[in-house]
């Protein structure tokens, strides 16, 4: 069995106007399909940005989150990106108006990272 690498992560937010803010005006995603699924009562929208693939389904009616990163739920706990300056990042991130946790270092590997939260509280993270 042979993976290539991920092909796309799908996330869930509840309003379109937001989560499209977020994501292709705040975080320069491009929107490269959008599908209104009736059958399904959402909206499928796919974002990219180099080689970064996100599904995203409006769906107005989804609970929201239940636990922050570190809670005790299966499931996917957070989302991380590669950055090659956290620092940096963080400074582009507030001037878009996103706020970040304080830096820190991760315990195991020493590399700086952080973590800000999308419209809907889903946790990401950057790391060097």
């Amino acid at each position: 069995m042979e993976f290539e690498g991920i092909h796309h992560i799908a996330i869930i937010g509840h309003d379109k106007k937001k989560t499209l803010a977020f994501y292709v005006t705040k975080l320069g995603f491009k929107i490269i399909a959008q599908h209104q699924r009736t059958t399904k009562k959402d909206i499928k929208i796919d974002l990219q940005k180099n080689n970064l693939m996100l599904e995203v389904f409006i769906k107005p009616a989804a609970p929201a989150r239940s636990t922050y990163p570190e809670g005790e739920a299966c499931g996917l706990r957070h989302l991380a990106f590669a950055v090659p300056n956290v620092d940096q990042t963080v400074i582009q991130l507030k001037k878009v108006g996103i706020m970040t946790e304080p830096v820190r270092r991760d315990d195991y590997t020493g590399k700086k990272m952080t973590f800000f939260f999308d419209p809907d509280g889903l946790p990401l993270e950057i790391h060097e």
